[in-house]
């Protein structure tokens, strides 16, 4: 008998593997197949509350986790991106999204379950083209997430035969809060309330003693199916280990809506189960309980986000009320949008990772005005601010490049999204390398201050013109980047060009100088390398609007 008991425990504990895995791989390939619907999803984020809910609902129906999309919200608002407000919006609407998998659990496709994964597999190991392969791969992922299902079906059927079992079901029947506290159990063990509720699928369509009815029910199984609503969101509260107090607020926000959601339907466990008796198909009750759980699992989260919805202010309170404080502004030498717990979605990744950069680029712009500044003003001050300012452009540099390049490790990505990824490196490199030419520039003007050099006029005038031109470069290059602007960032080339024909001018201009006694050879090395490290900023600014051509820019994450 004991024996009989590790087949069962092991069998089920490899239904769920398959289940979980191949849930995964569809969210993989889904996240592949809709890389630019996403984008789309992230242009909602700013828009009113129930807006917000249907972005929620649309990212966790493709991410196949509500966990992952309560992580990618509080990510967002940690760095800014999001209000409290808007977090709680999508958070409701990703309760909403992943009740789409218990639907799909639902449908009786056992007969189909191995055509399924025959063309899956096609599709995903035999076609190059990358469309046709994230479809192939998320047809494939289908196909293993029934098998998962089937083989918890088949090890279950034995074990609800045994009197232990059925006795304990019958415990949880009639303890409403016991069934609660399984579900949330069990979803904190397993990380994923889909797996817990399509093992309560599973469950609850096997027969009791009687060999006819359902060994659960329905009313027996709605507790569980509340408690695995509050078990997913100990992922959300852990991902808030170190985040920021908005961020914390955003995952206590997803635990009081669903804790509070529970304990309303507690009380009218019977008039809900009738309500979704009428909502679902009609037949014998083994036949069509799966499919009541799933149609209750989605009413009870839209019904729970109706009720919220109108009241995400009080919402907001009571969180606020639960954990007061103020938020803590980042310093400029600490990422403001680097996350690494959404790493492994490299759209929200590269999003945040094309924020941090943006805010680098802006850092490095004012090294430009610094510099001019430094040099033309000799500004100790300006000297100061360019060497500081400098060792922040650095810091931020390193950490997003690391970051970017950590997201391909984390998650395989689309031919699309690595290109991406490393034209995105490139461009910071060369904003760090626009930061060392200011640096050399403060330097210079360091070495005039101190050695009180006194440049003419003329050779001034011509340094400020040049740094004017430079000063107009970066700019442009930066809303070229932050638009998506083809036509600035061609203007940027053009501009460049001029910088060059500038500086062989300037050259010759200080050899002219020179020869008729108008400034001294001691100033010859400073004046040419100052021009020069202002042409070299020009060449770095050509470098970003190329890349900006190239559909890198921090308009098109994905």
């Amino acid at each position: 008998m004991s024996n009989e008991y590790v087949q069962i425990v092991f069998g089920l504990l490899g239904g769920l593997a398959i289940f979980i895995y191949g849930m995964n791989l569809m969210s993989e390939g889904l996240q592949k197949a809709a890389g630019e619907k996403m984008r789309s999803i992230l242009a909602l984020l700013t828009k009113n509350p129930l807006i917000g809910v249907l972005a929620g609902a649309l990212t966790t129906a493709v991410l196949q986790s509500s966990s992952a999309t309560s992580v990618m919200a509080i990510g967002f608002v940690s760095a800014g991106l999001m209000t409290l407000p808007q977090a709680i919006s999508i958070i409701l609407g990703a309760n909403i999204g992943t009740t789409m998998t218990a639907q799909l659990i639902a449908f009786k496709i056992g007969d189909f379950i191995w055509p399924i994964l025959v063309i899956g597999f096609i599709l995903y190991f035999f076609f190059k083209k990358e469309n046709i392969n994230h479809i192939g791969q998320t047809i494939f992922a289908f196909g293993l997430l029934f098998i998962g299902i089937e083989n918890m079906g088949s090890v279950m059927k034995p074990l609800a035969a045994t009197q232990f079992f059925a006795d304990l079901m019958t415990n949880v029947q009639s303890t409403p809060l016991l069934g609660v506290l399984v579900g949330t159990l069990m979803t904190v063990v397993v990380q994923s309330s889909s797996a817990t509720i399509a093992v309560l699928q599973n469950l609850a369509s096997q027969a009791g003693p009687d060999g006819v009815t359902s060994i659960i029910g329905l009313k027996g199984a709605l507790p569980i199916l509340f408690g695995d609503n509050i078990g997913t969101t100990i992922t959300a509260l852990l991902a808030t280990i170190g985040a920021s107090v908005n961020a914390k607020r955003t995952a206590i926000a997803h635990t009081v809506f669903n804790v509070t959601g529970t304990l309303v339907f507690l009380f009218i466990i019977p008039l809900f189960a009738k309500f979704v008796v009428m909502i679902s198909p009609k037949g014998a009750e083994l036949d069509v309980i799966a499919r009541q759980i799933a149609n209750a699992h989605t009413s009870f989260n839209i019904l729970n986000t109706l009720l919220w919805l109108p009241f995400i202010w009080l919402l907001v309170k009571i969180v606020t009320k639960i954990l007061p404080g103020e938020e803590v502004v980042a310093g400029e030498k600490s990422t403001m949008y680097l996350d690494h717990k959404i790493i492994n979605q490299p759209v929200f990744a590269i999003h945040l990772a094309t924020r941090e950069l943006s805010r680098i680029a802006n850092f490095a712009a004012t090294m430009i005005g610094d510099a001019k500044k430094a040099f033309v003003d000799e500004s100790h001050k300006a000297v100061e601010r360019v060497l500081e300012t400098e060792d922040t452009v650095d810091i931020l540099q390193d950490y997003t490049v690391k970051y970017l390049a950590s997201i391909p490790t984390a998650a395989e990505l689309t031919e699309h999204q690595a290109l991406r990824v490393r034209g995105l490196m490139h461009v910071a490199s060369d904003i760090e390398r626009i930061g060392d030419h200011c640096t050399n520039i403060a330097e210079f003007a360091q070495e005039k201050m101190t050695k009180k050099y006194a440049f003419s006029k003329e050779a001034l005038d011509e340094i400020t013109n040049a740094f004017s031109r430079v000063e107009k470069m970066v700019a442009n290059v930066i809303k070229a980047l932050e638009n998506g602007d083809d036509n600035l960032a061609r203007s940027v080339l053009e501009q460049e060009k001029e910088l060059d024909n500038l500086e062989e001018r300037l050259r010759n201009h200080h050899m002219e100088r020179l020869y008729h006694g108008k400034c001294s050879p001691e100033f010859t090395v400073i004046y040419t390398d100052i021009i020069h490290n202002i042409e070299r900023v020009g060449d770095h600014c050509t470098n970003i609007a190329e890349a900006v051509l190239q559909d890198i820019d921090f308009v098109h994450e994905v």
